[in-house]
């Protein structure tokens, strides 16, 4: 078995939300936070047999798509003002970062 966790663009989390039911993959999503932009992700946990895990990966690759976006990084607290960028940047969101987990054990009550 294995544990799949996609962390993807709130954007892009109800059409994967959607297609992963559509192909009777069962999901648990949480809410998270990404590190740079500050912004809101969705993080899906999928446990799935060995043999169904090309297609859970299809569907997160067709699901989530990746695109430009121009963005204003928030001030940064204490003393790193040496790598505060002050003007907005052009940087690539959505698409999905995924980990591919071995599950040792499995229990479902």
């Amino acid at each position: 078995m294995k544990m799949v966790m996609a962390v993807v663009q709130d954007k892009d989390s109800p059409r994967l939300a959607q297609n992963l039911v559509k192909a009777g993959v069962r999901a648990t999503k949480l809410a998270s936070t990404g590190g740079f932009l500050h912004a809101g992700n969705t993080t899906f946990m999928i446990g799935t047999e060995e043999d169904r895990l090309e297609e859970v990966l299809d569907i997160i690759r067709q699901s989530c798509r990746s695109r430009e976006q121009v963005v204003t990084p928030m001030a940064p607290m204490g003393n790193q003002m040496e790598s505060f960028i002050p003007y907005p940047v052009s940087v690539q969101v959505g698409g999905a970062t995924v980990f591919v987990l071995d599950v040792e054990r499995f229990e479902h009550f």
